[in-house]
């Protein structure tokens, strides 16, 4: 027989057939009434797969008695208690190995987009400036600059990895010191200090809420560069717009926001920041793999095997 799975997220096309050819599906996501249909379908879900927005929170887990495993397709899980799912011994997966490197690829890109100014640079040639008022304005070179990676993960260590092609030095901070031939500081704001390009990629959540602060960006200077590809709630937003607008730093590059879809006005009137709408996973390659690697760590979990992507301790 099947494990019965509450489906809280619409996979794509492939993924989707994969899941009801490996279990009986409960279309949670699909649901007119997803009280009702909880109420109905919940007792009997020994699984859960949904995506890191999905508020699965105690009040919810009472009404899944039998759930053994939620595997998350994403690599964020904000929304989720985590804590309540620990404690009654359910066993959780995300997607962050999935997305690695098309998430270093966008912090790349997001520094050099805001060191040279490129979306700046295409409006100018585009409007006819180029023509009328001459070259543009000098930028900001990135070679031989010092990198500071606030998070040495998957992704942070992805980062790192395509800095060092570039010949840039780099440094990072996180909880714990890791075993590479970086040099570890204590805490963003050292980090920030010794840094020119400062970027963040640290996990969102409770711990890490306004890790870059006002002071970190103050020690940042203003000739420094943020890029954050993270969480809007690993920034201290108010104090970045501020850092901004004031000249404390010369530029950022963001992916998240504290309001998503709509980020703050006062970002979208500044010149010196490069602005993109959270797609640093979204591509049609990553995105299949992340659905996929759901699939996966369910099948490993019913099969007695390991999740291949726990969520860390």
């Amino acid at each position: 027989m099947k494990p019965d799975l509450l489906v809280a997220f619409t996979a794509r096309p492939a993924q989707m057939a994969a899941l009801e050819e490996r279990f009986t599906c409960h279309r949670y996501d699909t649901a007119a009434d997803p009280v009702a249909f909880l109420a109905e379908w919940g007792p009997r879900c020994r699984a859960v797969y949904c995506g890191g927005h999905f508020p699965l929170d105690a009040a919810m887990l009472e009404q899944l008695p039998a759930l053994e495993m939620v595997s998350i397709t994403s690599a964020g899980y904000e929304a989720l208690d985590i804590a309540a799912l620990r404690a009654r011994g359910i066993a959780i997966s995300n997607a962050s190995d999935a997305l690695v490197d098309d998430v270093a690829d966008i912090a790349l890109a997001l520094m050099l987009n805001a060191r040279r100014r490129l979306i700046e640079a295409d409006a100018y040639v585009r409007s006819g400036d180029w023509g009328q008022k001459g070259m543009f304005p000098l930028t900001r070179s990135t070679a031989g600059k010092k990198v500071g990676i606030v998070g040495l993960g998957n992704i942070g260590r992805a980062i790192a990895t395509r800095c060092e092609a570039f010949g840039l030095e780099i440094a990072y901070s996180g909880r714990t010191k890791k075993d590479v031939p970086y040099a570890f500081h204590d805490n963003p704001r050292d980090l920030a200090e010794w840094a020119d390009i400062l970027i963040v990629a640290a996990a969102g959540g409770a711990e890490t809420a306004g890790l870059v602060s006002a002071e970190v960006l103050r020690a940042l200077g203003e000739e420094g560069c943020l890029v954050n590809i993270a969480r809007g709630t690993v920034v201290d937003e108010a104090a970045l717009i501020a850092a901004l607008e004031e000249g404390g730093i010369a530029s950022a590059g963001l992916d998240v926001f504290l309001s998503e879809p709509t980020p703050d006005p006062r970002l979208l009137a500044l010149p010196n920041v490069v602005l993109a709408p959270h797609l640093a996973s979204g591509t049609e390659e990553t995105r299949g793999a992340m659905h996929q690697l759901g699939i996966d760590n369910l099948t490993a979990f019913f099969e007695g095997r390991p999740l291949l992507s726990p969520i860390p301790d």
